[in-house]
């Protein structure tokens, strides 16, 4: 097995709560009274354009939200949904020190929307952990799809077996083991750890 020497994370669902899933969405639609089917028809055409960053969130709600008149303004919409948010403290620690430790590259590989990906990386303290961010937004491409990975390997310069990616979802590892990259399906923080210390990586 070769040295690892890149790890690569998701971010929602493995360092904080998801940003915009199905259950940040339905918590959203509940709070303000919203139809979720009708809501749901439209985010189903818009959510690709949206997280490749070929729409602002301005539009994205101007489509799905205020196409018609409501009794709530967008900022409001905008600061409920930024506010679900919520870290993993425990892998966020696990992240830190592995970056405090200088021996790894550290970038995340993500889907999320321009607008929350700022702002989870500035409220969070992202870039303190992270040197690259290879996030939908600023790329163009998603998971599960083999481009963004094979960015990232670009981008970091390294050889796939080199490199470990960290995701709680199945089919985006998948993607990421059939181009030789080392693959932990994140449970927990605990069970994460064990599995890095599995690959030779250094937790001390």
């Amino acid at each position: 097995m070769a040295k690892i020497s890149a790890l690569f994370w998701d971010v929602g669902g493995v360092l904080l709560s998801n940003a915009w899933d199905r259950e940040q969405r339905q918590r959203t639609l509940q709070q303000f009274r919203l139809d979720e089917v009708e809501f749901e028809s439209r985010h189903e055409m818009l959510i690709s354009s949206f997280e490749r960053g070929k729409i602002t969130l301005h539009d994205y709600l101007e489509r799905t939200i205020f196409y018609r008149p409501r009794s709530f303004t967008p900022d409001m919409f905008k600061e409920y949904m930024f506010s679900l948010s919520q870290p993993n403290p425990e892998t966020l620690q696990l992240a830190r020190e592995l970056s405090r430790s200088c021996r790894y590259l550290m970038s995340t590989i993500n889907n999320e929307s321009k607008e929350l990906n700022l702002f989870r990386i500035q409220t969070f303290g992202l870039r303190e952990i992270f040197s690259l961010f290879v996030s939908s937004c600023f790329v163009g491409l998603r998971k599960p799809e083999d481009g963004i990975y094979r960015l990232a390997l670009e981008i970091a310069q390294r050889a796939p077996e080199e490199c470990c990616f960290v995701d709680d979802r199945p089919l985006n590892l998948d993607s990421a083991s059939r181009l030789g990259m080392q693959v932990i399906r994140m449970e927990n923080a605990e069970q994460l750890r064990q599995d890095l210390q599995k690959l030779g990586v250094a937790l001390s």
